[in-house]
């Protein structure tokens, strides 16, 4: 095994196990009814206009006019639909059909050449074709091989890749919270600068840019009692604290914007 290899390994194994320091004790997660871990749709809806980004900037850049677009991780769609126009073709790639069905229906109410692929990436990657730009918006949290899943990310861009995460995981903020219900404390690693080291350790000349976004925590109009349900579901406690988590989270004061990171690179043969 070469150095380089050897450097990627361990990178990736140190990635694989931060995560892994996410997981939450069986003797919590025994006592839950609803999985902490749940997407709900509706966090996840895109209005017909987004709001700019740097993220969205750098992926514009690339894409041509009538160009195509390949979402991985999509979700409702916010990170391909805010590059139409140019792109006139959309695909989708996502292990929930409701998020995919979310994504078609509003694909077809812009008037755009859709594609969705049930799935994870990169299990699915056979089955879906390469495109002008490949975007993936915090997801990368959620890959503990994350190796092979950057691999198919540049493979499938004929130009250009840009991945969007927190700078740090995005569970991050909920840490005093665990520590005052559970009294355990939760890692804080992996981090956005530990995937751009991982990259370029796999040769891809990439570039991480970190910034404020002015719009976290307001893309999606929710009630405060679902967005206190919610969290209240993250911290694996029962429907009868939501008033406790709701005076928690104001005493926490997480105030907006939020630290993102932008990482992206041209296509690596």
């Amino acid at each position: 095994m070469t150095q380089d290899r050897a450097h990627l390994n361990r990178l990736a194994e140190q990635w694989s196990t931060d995560l892994g320091s996410w997981a939450i004790p069986d003797e919590i997660l025994a006592q839950v009814s609803t999985p902490p871990w749940v997407h709900p749709v509706e966090m996840f809806t895109v209005d017909d206009h987004v709001p700019d980004s740097l993220s969205h900037r750098r992926a514009r850049e690339a894409v041509p006019h009538g160009g195509s677009v390949l979402d991985v991780g999509s979700g409702g769609g916010r990170a391909s639909f805010a590059l139409t126009p140019p792109a006139g073709r959309v695909t989708a790639v996502d292990h929930q059909q409701a998020m995919l069905d979310e994504y078609a229906s509003s694909a077809v109410r812009r008037g755009l050449v859709h594609h969705g692929c049930l799935g994870d990436w990169p299990a699915v990657a056979v089955s879906v074709p390469e495109c002008d730009v490949v975007v993936c918006h915090h997801v990368a949290f959620n890959v503990a091989q994350i190796v092979p899943f950057l691999q198919a990310l540049n493979d499938h861009a004929i130009n250009r890749v840009v991945m969007e995460i927190p700078t740090l995981h995005p569970q991050t903020h909920l840490n005093p919270l665990w520590k005052k219900f559970w009294g355990i404390e939760r890692p804080t690693r992996p981090c956005a600068a530990d995937l751009a080291g991982i990259t370029t350790a796999m040769g891809f000349k990439s570039t991480l840019e970190v910034w404020q976004d002015e719009s976290w925590g307001r893309r999606v109009q929710m009630p405060e009692a679902e967005r206190i349900r919610y969290a209240r579901i993250r911290l694996c406690l029962d429907e009868n604290r939501d008033a406790e988590v709701g005076v928690a989270l104001i005493e926490l004061g997480v105030e907006q914007p939020h630290e993102v990171a932008t990482l992206w690179w041209d296509r690596s043969a």
